[in-house]
């Protein structure tokens, strides 16, 4: 198993940055892929950026590309999620993920282990 605990969340005005950690313990991070995903009050939880197992190949939704990077250092067993230039609407609690596939993937339903979430909220 894989255990992930975030952390970085916080208050932030619109406009600001904020760079989320997963920190992976258990089996060995870089046998997996990690995801990042969100999910606001009375939403669903919604697919945010994807990275392989190297960190060669990324994905990320439209509503984050140019603003949010996603990356890994498999030496520190942590993945990061940079977001830049945040919007009222980033407000949601964000989630690690990791999968066993061999693929990056989008979909909920591949990830295998989730970590707790942490809280992201932008102001006007």
């Amino acid at each position: 198993q894989v255990q992930l605990v975030e952390s970085g969340g916080g208050l932030v005005q619109a406009g600001g940055s904020l760079r989320l950690s997963c920190a992976a313990s258990g089996r060995t991070f870089g046998n997996y892929v990690m995801g990042w995903f969100r999910q606001a009050p009375g939403k669903e939880r919604e697919f945010v950026a994807t990275i392989s197992q190297s960190g060669g190949r990324t994905f990320s939704a439209d509503s984050v590309k140019g603003r949010f990077t996603i990356s890994r250092d498999n030496a520190k067993n942590t993945g990061y999620l940079q977001m830049n230039s945040l919007k009222v609407e980033d407000t949601a609690v964000y989630y690690c993920a990791a999968s066993q596939i061999s693929y990056i993937s989008s979909r909920l339903s591949t990830y295998d282990y989730w970590g707790q979430g942490t809280q992201v909220t932008v102001s006007s």
